[in-house]
């Protein structure tokens, strides 16, 4: 299964930002998904993960700021960024969690800042 994350782009502080990951399988729709993120010089990290069914957990920094949805008939993830901060600035990707069994696709960049 293929990735695509996009969305991704400069903003400013405080401002918000709406990523999608599109996955090219079916299986998407059974399996949970990670939403995953890595800063320059450091390791990735999970975000965030979704069951099939919906339910969420969240990293403690993003915990009221970011959610996570997806769209099983689409194959899509839809990671949802509000009240952005400098140390949100990372490449942001999904694959399932938390064996990580899709190939990893290029990401999406997000830059926060003035």
């Amino acid at each position: 299964v293929q990735l695509q994350a996009s969305g991704g782009g400069l903003v400013q502080p405080g401002g918000s930002l709406r990523l999608s990951c599109a996955a090219s399988g079916s299986i998407f729709s059974i399996v949970i998904m990670g939403w995953y993120r890595q800063a320059p010089g450091k390791q990735r990290e999970l975000v965030a993960h979704i069951s099939s069914g919906g339910n969420t957990n969240y990293l403690d920094s993003v915990k009221g700021r970011f959610t996570i949805s997806r769209d099983n008939a689409r194959n899509t993830l839809y990671p949802q960024m509000d009240s952005v901060k400098p140390e949100d600035t990372a490449v942001y990707y999904c694959n399932t969690f938390p064996s990580n069994s899709f190939t990893w696709g290029q990401g999406t960049l997000v830059t926060v800042s003035s």
